[in-house]
């Protein structure tokens, strides 16, 4: 209990509270305008957060995090376009029912199921990510390249690719991962002269260029795009009778988002898609899905919140991330010095309850910034993007360079923006380059050493329980689906759900 304390203390610093409702406000605007996300606002920021000490840095981040998922919403409701693609199912009831002149209820539903289903998240972060870390007190080397290899595997699932260009574009950010010195031969791979590049090459400029310059170049597409915003009069708190209609599928959604949450790699726009369906699939009036259901708002909207903490139980407790936002804060703990995984509960715990308490107190905040303030943030988004991506344009250049006071970091920052661009031409999600890219190096670093434990006996890593349970999963989540549909053809009482 101690920790617990000592990170609620660690917050109460006025400052950081003032700079936490800063971000919060930042992470509402960041969701609410079409084209920017958690993500890239978290990597925008990233660069300068370095300076700081690693609680604000990592509370801003997280905070970043939770109000831009909540913000999606918003846009949703009143433009039919998600600031957000976790937002995307609400949109299908949210803006029906804003025509019917509803916009007030409706964001009155989403803000309360985004703060409870935030709320439900953490407190399952602050229960589940210690439990797990002291799991992973019984990982060896094995067990680490094993978990990895399964993470690898979970990114044929994330993004808006197939999964066979969702595997090329994790394998390329693997690829990205071996640049620089192999720390075990010293040898050095794929620097063509440059100095700089011995390090390997540094998460931040990647993320801002695949995130932030990419989306400029397929925003500037959309230059003539035009927008209505439906008039509401004032954010309703829901009646009596929806809170009667919505409770239980508040609560479902929640548990589904923070277990899809707690999976590698998989996030809250996965968890809105599930958390919307199930609420249909138990609805006693499927039939008003898509026309302006209440429950169909409460379900994406507490699925999608409550999977921002259940993303962060691996990316703190092991070390993978949760989800796409998820590997943005995990490179920033790791520019800060600080690795996760079980060390961080006994070495560091003070650090990690105090981003619990972040995360909670920002979750709490979005009933009053819901409630008094969406009117307004939805009126961001008629920025002209004629201004708004020329600031993004400049802030990602600057974030790029403050790091390392470095040329070659703004080279390689406008390179992943143009590599970026091409492979969201081409249907391939940016996403499993940067997840990969993280990965990659963890994968490397435990093959090395798990090879160096085991005397260079490969096979000996299958006789390890773990490690051959983890590999299994891989195995499923590579060619399960595959199997799954050829037995379907083969047996059509399955396929036809006799």
């Amino acid at each position: 209990m101690e920790p617990l304390f000592a990170g609620l203390y660690a917050l109460m610093d006025p400052s950081l509270l003032v700079l936490l409702f800063a971000a919060t406000l930042g992470g509402v605007i960041i969701g609410a305008l079409p084209g920017l996300n958690a993500t890239t606002g978290a990597a925008l920021l990233l660069p300068f957060t370095i300076t700081m000490d690693p609680i604000p840095a990592i509370a801003i981040l997280t905070t970043i995090y939770c109000a831009a998922t909540f913000a999606g919403a918003i846009t949703a409701i009143l433009i039919n376009t998600p600031g957000t693609s976790a937002s995307a199912t609400t949109c299908l009831d949210g803006y029906p029912l804003a025509q019917r002149g509803e916009a007030g209820r409706a964001l009155g539903m989403a803000t309360v199921s985004s703060t409870i289903g935030g709320i439900i998240s953490v407190v399952c972060l602050m229960m589940a990510a210690p439990l797990m870390a002291r799991m992973a007190y019984n990982f060896a080397p094995p067990e680490y390249f094993a978990l990895t290899v399964f993470g690898i595997s979970m990114l044929a699932t994330i993004g808006d690719g197939t999964p066979l260009k969702n595997i090329i574009a994790g394998a390329l950010g693997v690829f990205l991962a071996t640049v620089g010195k192999d720390l075990l031969t010293t040898v050095e791979r794929f620097t063509f002269g440059f100095n700089e590049l011995s390090e390997g090459i540094g998460f931040v400029p990647v993320m801002i260029g695949i995130f932030g310059i990419s989306e400029l170049l397929v925003q500037a597409e959309r230059l003539q795009a035009k927008r209505k915003l439906i008039e509401m009069k004032a954010i309703k708190l829901p009646s009596r009778e929806d809170y009667r209609k919505v409770w239980r599928t508040i609560l479902r959604s929640s548990g589904i988002g923070t277990f899809i949450g707690i999976l590698p790699a998989e996030g809250a726009t996965v968890a809105s898609m599930i958390g919307y369906n199930e609420a249909r699939r138990w609805s006693k009036t499927p039939e008003e899905f898509g026309k302006g259901a209440i429950e169909g708002i409460a379900g994406s909207e507490a699925a999608n919140n409550s999977a921002t903490g259940g993303a962060m139980v691996p990316t703190l407790a092991l070390g993978i991330p949760g989800s796409p936002t998820a590997a943005v804060i995990l490179a920033g703990l790791m520019v800060h010095g600080l690795q996760p995984g079980p060390t961080m509960f006994t070495e560091q715990a003070e650090f990690a309850y105090a981003i619990f308490w972040a995360m909670l107190l920002v979750n709490v905040t979005f009933i009053f910034v819901g409630l008094f303030g969406a009117k307004l943030f939805a009126r961001v988004t008629f920025v002209p993007v004629q201004i708004l991506w020329p600031v993004v344009f400049t802030f990602s250049i600057v974030g790029a360079y403050a790091l390392d006071q470095s040329m070659l970091d703004v080279y390689i920052a406008l390179a992943s923006g143009v590599v970026g661009y091409f492979m969201r031409r081409f249907g391939y999600s940016v996403v499993p380059l940067a997840i990969g890219l993280i990965l990659g190096g963890m994968l490397e670093k435990r093959l090395g050493q798990s090879l160096i434990m085991l005397d260079d006996q490969w096979w000996l890593m299958f006789t390890r329980p773990l490690t051959l349970f983890f590999f299994v999963l891989t195995v499923l989540a590579l060619f399960g689906p595959f199997f799954w549909r050829l037995f379907k053809q083969r047996d059509p009482m399955v396929s036809t759900g006799e």
